[in-house]
């Protein structure tokens, strides 16, 4: 075996030799990343054994930690053997390239014939029937049709003291937002089989993102598939000094976000993620494509050609202020 491959937790509950996703392709998969998550792991680990859907195991992305991480999941493994209602766990060795890649790490082990994948964060706590609402809603779909399921969170404190609900969305999920803005948290993303067979042909292509959960819901909303945003929020989404990306709900988190796309940074990202997109064009419905190329226009030429090229694309965030700030800084030519 490879030494990149990470080892495998059992039954007997400690590494041993083997691939890295073992056996467990038969039902649905819990795919977390893990870096030093300890303090918190045990609590969302316990949310993941209540809940009322049980035909799942778990494959988990370690980073490099040095905590009691391994420990925990050790723990789990063992306790899980021995329920009525088992659950394989599999640890595998990250890339240590940070959480997105981490996220893109895990998505590459899905095997061909996993029926749904469930992304989890390792300090959450999911509602008991979280997995049972995405499941169902993706049930509705056509048969082969890919989709991406994604929800509200209750947004809590440290000790999970709640303090919001995320917010609803003012707009459609399309193409034309997800190239703006993320709107489904990673945490909360569920996609069926079509929608995991899209994602590992795109990965294949794909280099980078500014965030996983951003770029599946581009790659997604461009190739056809259904974005299915549940108004009810699905798990606590606990607030610390350790979270990678914080909530986005207060208005000082809104304002925040305004001023990051007034910044540099946004344009940064704008470049990484049309880097990826481009990758896949060949993927992309022809709506999308032609959203992409004007969006492209609109991050050159003169201020009159980026605004007339901005406004084709259609592009919009959530908010009317972040769809301002849209065109003021392709007016500066900062987009």
């Amino acid at each position: 075996m490879a030494a990149d491959q990470g080892a495998v937790l059992t039954h007997r509950a400690r590494p041993v030799a083997g691939p890295p996703v073992a056996d467990v392709a038969r039902r649905g998969l819990v795919l977390m990343a893990v870096y030093n998550g300890a303090a918190h792991l045990a609590e969302q680990l316990q949310s993941f054994e209540a809940q009322t859907r049980g035909d799942w195991d778990l494959i988990v992305s370690d980073d490099g930690s040095t905590d009691g991480s391994l420990d925990l999941l050790s723990a789990f493994a063992r306790r899980w053997c021995e329920m009525p209602q088992r659950h394989e766990v599999t640890v595998l060795a990250g890339p240590r390239l940070g959480f997105v890649r981490n996220f893109f790490h895990l998505l590459r082990q899905v095997p061909e014939e996993a029926p749904f994948a469930a992304l989890s964060d390792q300090d959450d706590v999911w509602f008991p029937d979280k997995l049972e609402r995405a499941l169902t809603a993706l049930a509705a779909l056509p048969e082969g049709q890919p989709g991406l399921y994604c929800a509200r969170s209750l947004v809590c404190d440290e000790a999970l003291q709640p303090l919001r609900v995320s917010p609803l969305l003012q707009r459609p999920v399309s193409f034309r937002n997800a190239l703006v803005q993320s709107v489904g948290g990673g945490n909360t993303m569920v996609m069926n089989a079509a929608a995991l067979r899209l994602v590992r042909a795109a990965l294949d292509e794909a280099e980078d993102s500014a965030s996983h959960d951003w770029w599946l819901y581009q790659i997604l909303s461009a190739c056809g598939g259904s974005i299915l945003r549940d108004p009810e929020p699905v798990l606590h989404y606990r607030q610390h000094g350790g979270n990678a990306i914080g909530a986005n709900t207060s208005m000082r988190g809104r304002l925040f976000r305004i001023r990051f796309i007034l910044g540099r940074r946004f344009a940064a990202w704008n470049d990484v993620n049309l880097r990826a997109l481009d990758a896949s064009r060949h993927r992309f419905t022809d709506e999308a494509l032609a959203v992409m190329d004007h969006y492209a226009a609109a991050r050159r030429g003169g201020a009159l050609a980026r605004l007339r090229a901005l406004r084709a694309s259609g592009v919009y965030r959530q908010g009317r202020l972040g769809t301002v700030a849209l065109y003021l800084v392709c007016l500066f030519g900062r987009l």
